[in-house]
């Protein structure tokens, strides 16, 4: 009888020893995989807060995966919704990123902080990125999957739309450049692409300088406002930067679905769009992509 309490007694503290072990195993693991995801460059001063204001959201330089960029050790955002540091953070598009809460959406903050050095927008990326762990709690990690995608070809071999035009290494982005010359192409700064200003109600338009195409494609993968609902990959070939816009009629706010539809009196369809004003033109197809699964994410800490 003493030899089975003796025997049940040691299997579980053996239980209890191999739990302790396991969790402390988990514990260091955590804390590894969270200090490696913040280590790189840092900010030496931060301030985090939160924004409820309905002013527009604006930053100091542009937070999109482009390579515009004002030189300085601060950086500044007012208004941003939490997605957006994220996928400056990154350098991804919004269909990039899995697992995302819902508020990250809605609640908006500013971010203010500045750093020693010189640091460049890839610098800025690093220090955000390691902002965001240290006062969100962001954990993730980086999957590779086999999904449904949209590809960006060109419509006709070596053939260019009158919108989709080189920018060569050495060429100026002022006003004098090659390519669109109206003024919503000109407001967007030099190595940047995003959003821009339609030529009428009812119309969407994105325009990008000295951008490659797979900037291009970032835009419209997974976008509502493109009508998109999947990764879009850049299968043109092609290396270069590039100048481009292109203007596409909406419905009820809504952007004209995949493959599109014939363009009517006030304009095209986004199919039609691609192929008339760049000549490109998307086809579905399956594809490897990299996503960035988001484990954890918090509302920030006080300051």
């Amino acid at each position: 009888m003493q030899f089975e309490v003796f025997a049940a007694f040691w299997s579980g503290l053996r239980r209890v020893v191999r739990y302790s072990l396991a969790s402390a195993t988990l514990l260091m693991l955590s804390a590894g995989i969270a200090a490696q995801q913040s280590s790189g460059p840092r900010f030496d001063v931060v301030s985090v807060k939160p924004n409820t204001t309905d002013a527009p959201p604006s930053s100091r330089f542009p937070l999109g995966p482009g390579d515009a960029f004002l030189p300085g050790t601060l950086f500044s955002a007012t208004n941003q919704p939490v997605i957006a540091y994220l996928r400056f953070a990154f350098g991804r598009s919004q269909g990039e990123l899995l697992r995302l809460p819902s508020w990250i959406y809605d609640e908006r903050f500013d971010i203010e902080a500045r750093a020693t050095g010189a640091p460049n927008k890839e610098d800025m990326r690093m220090m955000v990125r390691a902002l965001l762990v240290e006062r969100f709690g962001l954990a993730w990690h980086f999957d590779r999957r086999e999904e449904p995608v949209m590809e960006l070809v060109l419509a006709r071999p070596g053939v260019f739309g009158p919108q989709l035009t080189r920018h060569g290494p050495d060429e100026s982005c002022g006003q004098d450049a090659a390519g669109p010359r109206d003024p919503s192409f000109q407001a967007i700064p030099c190595g940047s692409a995003g959003l821009v200003p339609a030529a009428a109600p009812g119309r969407s338009a994105i325009a990008g300088r000295k951008q490659p195409i797979a900037r291009l494609a970032a835009l419209l993968s997974n976008n509502s406002f493109a009508g998109i609902d999947r990764v879009v990959l850049d299968r043109t070939d092609l290396t270069e930067d590039f100048d481009f816009k292109v203007e596409w009629l909406t419905s009820n706010g809504a952007a004209d679905p995949l493959p599109g539809r014939a363009g009517d009196d006030t304009g095209p369809g986004l199919a039609q769009a691609l192929r008339e004003q760049l000549g490109l033109t998307l086809r579905p197809a399956k594809g490897q992509i990299d996503v960035l699964v988001i484990d954890h994410i918090e509302r920030p800490s006080a300051n």
